[in-house]
């Protein structure tokens, strides 16, 4: 069994239709940021270190706010840098971009201070205990296979819907259970139908309720590092003309590694809702939820005391 798990949190990003630094804004009773209830669920779920991922000129922000809080509850706290100029030597040239390259260059940011198995998280998504829980167990659980074993936790595509405009979703096709592809789209209810559009311009097209899209939250071993080093070399090499808008995505990586068929990515359902601020209307409807949460007694008022 491995029991030597890490949340790794991906918080380089700022929240351009949000207005600023999303990943702080408080939604709990007490000042609690939506970070705050990741790592709460995290902890319960048996994960025993929190990596952040954030950029250098935040640090002192997330070290006064969120890392102050976590460091004092018994678990492991690092933080690493996202920096546009980490890319290999050769394309060094590229280092003058002026917006981090996406969340596979991100997480690659971590590989130095990952010892186990870990799961990868956004910053600013409330993912409920029962998908913390359920990425753990299998964590915990993975035993050695053919190809490489990761995970992908899987959302009922309704319950990560905001009423305030479309969202972007990584709707996510499968086979026996192990994902095959994640189609990038905007995703909205129109006419009571959840509406698809994918972002490369293919047809719109209508799924259920029930359908299962990722919101980012995967599982992974440290395997992963090696294929993210392999293929950063072939992303620069391919935008190497036009730089400064293509994003080194991780579900990109997923999909050439499973075409290549060197990995296995097994999608996990969950029954939680999922809950973030996309848009800032967005905020009151999470402040109402985990409200009513504390009410239900998922969580307590003051969630570190």
């Amino acid at each position: 069994m491995n029991d030597d798990l890490t949340l790794l949190i991906m918080a380089a990003g700022m929240g351009s239709r949000f207005g600023g630094l999303k990943q702080i804004e408080p939604v709990g009773p007490n000042g609690e940021f939506i970070i705050d209830y990741s790592i709460y669920d995290a902890i319960k779920a048996g994960f025993k270190k929190v990596v952040f991922i954030i950029k250098e000129e935040n640090y002192d922000t997330f070290k006064e706010t969120i890392g102050k809080r976590v460091e004092k509850q018994n678990i492991a706290v690092d933080y690493v840098f996202q920096r546009v100029t980490d890319i290999p030597e050769p394309y060094s040239n590229l280092r003058n971009r002026q917006k981090p390259w996406g969340t596979a260059h991100a997480i690659l940011a971590a590989k130095d201070v990952i010892k186990g198995n870990f799961a990868v998280i956004n910053a600013d998504d409330f993912y409920g205990r029962d998908a913390y829980m359920t990425i753990a167990k299998y964590l915990k659980d993975i035993e050695p296979r053919p190809k490489l074993s990761f995970a992908m936790v899987g959302y009922e595509i309704s319950k990560t819907l905001t009423e305030n405009g479309s969202v972007k979703r990584g709707v996510c096709e499968e086979r026996n259970g192990y994902l095959t592809k994640i189609i990038e789209s905007k995703v909205e209810r129109v006419n009571g139908q959840v509406t698809v559009s994918p972002l490369d311009n293919s047809p719109s097209f209508i799924v259920p309720d029930n359908y299962l899209v990722s919101m980012n939250l995967f599982g992974f071993t440290k395997d992963l590092f090696p294929i993210l080093e392999e293929k950063l070399v072939t992303f620069l090499e391919k935008n190497k003309q036009d730089y400064q808008n293509c994003e080194y995505l991780i579900p990109e990586v997923l999909f050439e590694a499973i075409e290549e068929e060197r990995v296995e990515v097994k999608v996990l359902p969950t029954t939680a809702r999922w809950y973030g601020v996309t848009y800032r209307e967005d905020k009151d409807s999470v402040v109402k939820a985990i409200e009513d949460m504390i009410k239900n007694g998922e969580y307590p008022s003051n969630l570190w005391d």
